[in-house]
Order: C-alpha cells, then sequence, then structure tokens
C-alpha cells in the first residue's frame, strides 16, 4: 500500500474511526478521505455510489454503525437492523461496483453464538443461536461479513473482515443511556465520586466475563490488515484475556478513586456469560495488542475528565 493510496474510513468521526484516522496519519498516509454524516448520509445508496464514483478511493474501511449497550439494542432492534445493514451493504456494493482495491469491513463478536465454546473461533459464525439482546445488531454484522466473503469467493477480491472484541478508549460514547459498559462504569464512578462518594447501581450479577480492547490497538490492527494481504475471509480481533465484569468495576473504581457501595442490580439482564476471543489467527499473521487493560482505563478516564465537558447526551 502506498502512503498516498487514497483511503476512505468511513464513520472517521467515531471512537473507532478516529482512532483509525490517527493510526493512518502517524504511519505516514497523506490522502486520507473522511465525511461527516451531515455530508453523507450511508444509508442512501444512491449517495454512497455516486461519493465513491466521484472519489475513487483506492481503498474503504467501514468503520461506521449504529453502536449502542444491551439498553440501545433492547429498546431500538429496528434501527439497530435496518441502518447497519443499509450502511455496510451500500458501502460494500458501491466498493465492488466500482471496483476499489481493498474493503475492510469491521464488525463484533457479538456475530458468534450465546453459548459457544470459549475462547470464541472464527469457524463459530451461524453454528447456533445469538444472545437475544443484541441479535438485531449482530444479524446485521454477519450480513456484512458474508457479503464480503460472497465478494472474495466470487471475484477474487480482497475484501477482509475484522471481528474486534469489546472496544473503549478515547472519544468513547459516555451517555449513560446508550453507552457500553466500561464508558458507562467510567462515568457512574466519577459522578458517584463528585457527590460525595454515593453508592453506584450497576445492572446484573457482575459474573459474566468480558474482553477488553484499547481503541487505539484496534486501529493497529487494521493498518496491519491495510498493509497486509490477509489469507482468510474474518480475524478476530482482542486482547484473548478476560475479566468479571465484578472485576472490572472494582478496576475503574479503583483508577477513579470512588470509595462508596457498589450494589448489583440483578434484576437486570446479565447478558451472554462469557464472550473471549481467540485471536491466534490474527496473531499468526502478525498482530498482538499492546495496550493493558489498567493503562486503556487510565487513558480513557484521563481523556473524559478533560473533555467532561463537551459530552452531548446522544438521541436515537
Amino acid at each position: 500500500m502506498e502512503k498516498t493510496s487514497k483511503i476512505y474510513v468511513a464513520g472517521h468521526r467515531g471512537m473507532v474511526g478516529s482512532a483509525i484516522w490517527r493510526a493512518l496519519e502517524s504511519k505516514g498516509y497523506t490522502n486520507l478521505l473522511g465525511q461527516t454524516s451531515k455530508d453523507l448520509d450511508l444509508r442512501n445508496q444512491q449517495a454512497v455510489l455516486d461519493f465513491i464514483s466521484k472519489e475513487k478511493p483506492d481503498v474503504i474501511i467501514d468503520a461506521a454503525a449504529r453502536v449502542g449497550g444491551i439498553l440501545a439494542n433492547n429498546d431500538y432492534p429496528f434501527q439497530f437492523i435496518m441502518e447497519n445493514m443499509q450502511i455496510q451493504n451500500n458501502l460494500i456494493d458501491a466498493a465492488h461496483k466500482l471496483d476499489v482495491k481493498k474493503f475492510i469491513f469491521l464488525g463484533s463478536s457479538c456475530i458468534y453464538p450465546k453459548f459457544a465454546p470459549q475462547p470464541l473461533k472464527e469457524e463459530y459464525l451461524l453454528t447456533d443461536s445469538l444472545e437475544p439482546t443484541n441479535e438485531w445488531y449482530a444479524i446485521a454484522k454477519i450480513t456484512g461479513v458474508k457479503a464480503c466473503q460472497a465478494i472474495r469467493k466470487q471475484f477474487g477480491k480482497d475484501f477482509v473482515s475484522l471481528m474486534p472484541t469489546n472496544l473503549y478508549g478515547t472519544h468513547d460514547n459516555f451517555d449513560l443511556k446508550t453507552s457500553h459498559v466500561l464508558p458507562a462504569m467510567i462515568r457512574k464512578f466519577h459522578e458517584a465520586k463528585e457527590n460525595g462518594n454515593t453508592p453506584v447501581t450497576l445492572w446484573g450479577s457482575g459474573t459474566p466475563m468480558r474482553e477488553f480492547l484499547f481503541v487505539d490497538d484496534m486501529a493497529e490492527g487494521v493498518v496491519f490488515a491495510l498493509e497486509n494481504t490477509l489469507p482468510e475471509y474474518l480475524y478476530n480481533v482482542g486482547t484473548g484475556i478476560d475479566i468479571t465484569i465484578k472485576e472490572l468495576a472494582e478496576t475503574i473504581q479503583e483508577k477513579v478513586g470512588h470509595t462508596g457501595e457498589i450494589i448489583w442490580d440483578s434484576s437486570k439482564p446479565d447478558g451472554t456469560p462469557r464472550k473471549l476471543m481467540d485471536v491466534s489467527k490474527m496473531n499468526n499473521v502478525g498482530w498482538k495488542h499492546k495496550v493493558d487493560l489498567e493503562e486503556g482505563i487510565e487513558l480513557t478516564y484521563n481523556w473524559f475528565l478533560a473533555n467532561q465537558n463537551d459530552f452531548k447526551e446522544v438521541k436515537l
């Protein structure tokens, strides 16, 4: 890949997209292309086709998606399945029709069955039923993986899918109604500390196990996929290390400096009991994560402190 190759990062303003943009710039890529949702509605097929036809990127990295935690997925199932399918299908179809050289599709570990053996291997895809609380998003992402695989199989094009584990980091979403578990905990513990170390109530039992990847490590994985021709269509991207939600909460509580009580509301859903990625395929081709969880939480909390006045509530 030439440093002057035109690379379109769809979703470049989001947490993942902005991390990819920073990683590409740091590696010396000088011809990056981004469009805000105001300038380009990725749900509009003709608008996407016209944009790709006009700009003629060499590479498309699809980091655009409607995302959220258990609550958002549960409350807005139609938006989560329909808008994600529209976004990715429009980009994949335009890339194929207009002969874009390389396409990198980003998904999520939720594509794997709820009770799949642990750690999750790529070949477990479509072997059993999904976690009901986020199946809408998962089904959309599975169709993206399969569309890229189909193009790869039928036309021999370099379309590859990367499935990250739970991502967190700078530029995360800290809206308590729509955020994922780690940034939501950071905000809850911080606000409780500011209010005199009041108790913090968290969903579920605290027993599920989760794996977390710092977003800058994910971005490095994307750059690795950009600079190398990967031999398979699907790769897990993660740390291969997981902890319980209770351990996560206690780690964040310590980093934030909250000294109050943690209350677990077991009437709320836990979600999938465990979700650990087998990252051996990605490790074997040459990529491995660098940032451990404690360091990543510190970096994320420091960014939260520096930017908390800028946060706006996300409306769905």
